[in-house]
């Protein structure tokens, strides 16, 4: 025993004694913060990528949603029923333009909305619950605040990928008469991007979906659609509607996209209040679901 006892620490004093032996520790250590130090750093995008590797999956609905649906809409709406319109009442009887130029900036808008509808809801309660990515990327080194900066990042991208395609028909239409028309694009994206962050922190809160995201889009995305000057000037409908729209980010969106493509006449300190209404809204929206991402993923 005692030889043994003895072997066993000359083999133990040899390690000591081993440089490799002694580095070894500290170089894994050093391998597993250096492969941890991007993540940490740029956990965002690394989320983003994900998510674009996921729309993959349905890149068919992209195209048609990106393609298909403004074609559809500027050709229906635009084309067929501005036709209609511009016989009965004259060709600028709306704002002093076409219904076609009308109608055109808020089917810009109203596209946005669509893909924060479709990329805020569904997906959001499949990485917290039915198929949970976000907890496999809470266990890498990224943050809670991260997964929902790189949701948001990734949708941005797609909503600015479907606008500019919208926005490009839009020009093909002849819809477009102010120079100053492309700036409509980011008041797009801005207007998505406000109801979809507010939409994201709600659906985050939701721990199981029995019908809540399908009354949103019955009793929220519809409503606001319908009642936000879309397809008719605000100042039509009864006193009593018109607060709908105010509170709406379309109607926002819409109007001051207006302002940009066509020149629609409105005092600047409204359009200065489209702009804040727009930026506060996605702020909240936005710190709203960063907390909630921290309250689910930390639990």
């Amino acid at each position: 025993m005692s030889e043994v006892r003895r072997s066993g620490s000359a083999a133990e004093g040899d390690a000591h004694r081993d440089p490799s032996a002694t580095d070894a520790a500290p170089a894994v250590t050093r391998a597993a913060l250096a492969a941890g130090r991007n993540p940490r750093r740029w956990g965002a995008w690394y989320v983003a990528e994900h998510r674009f590797r996921v729309m993959r999956s349905y890149t068919g609905t992209v195209v048609v949603a990106g393609i298909g649906s403004p074609l559809l809409y500027l050709y229906a709406l635009g084309v067929g029923l501005a036709t209609i319109v511009d016989g009965s009442v004259g060709a600028e009887s709306v704002d002093g333009v076409s219904y076609l130029v009308f109608v055109a900036p808020a089917l810009l808008a109203s596209a946005a909305i669509t893909v924060a509808s479709e990329e805020f809801t569904y997906p959001i309660m499949l990485g917290y619950k039915w198929n949970p990515t976000f907890s496999g990327m809470h266990a890498a080194p990224i943050r809670p605040q991260q997964i929902a900066d790189g949701v948001v990042l990734s949708v941005a991208v797609r909503m600015l990928v479907n606008t500019v395609l919208f926005f490009a028909l839009m020009l093909v239409f002849g819809a477009v008469p102010s120079a100053t028309g492309f700036l409509a694009v980011a008041v797009a994206v801005l207007t998505g991007l406000a109801f979809g962050a507010v939409l994201m922190a709600y659906t985050s809160t939701l721990e199981e979906d029995t019908g809540q995201l399908a009354m949103v889009m019955r009793f929220v995305v519809l409503p606001m659609t319908l009642f936000s000057g879309t397809f008719f000037p605000l100042t039509v409908l009864p006193l009593w509607l018109q607060p709908i729209g105010w509170i709406s980010p379309l109607w926002h969106g819409t109007e001051l996209a207006r302002v940009f493509t066509y020149g629609y006449p409105e005092p600047i300190w409204l359009t200065v209040v489209h702009v804040a209404y727009l930026v506060a809204m996605f702020a909240v929206g936005w710190v709203w679901a960063r907390r909630i991402a921290v309250r689910r993923l930390r639990k």
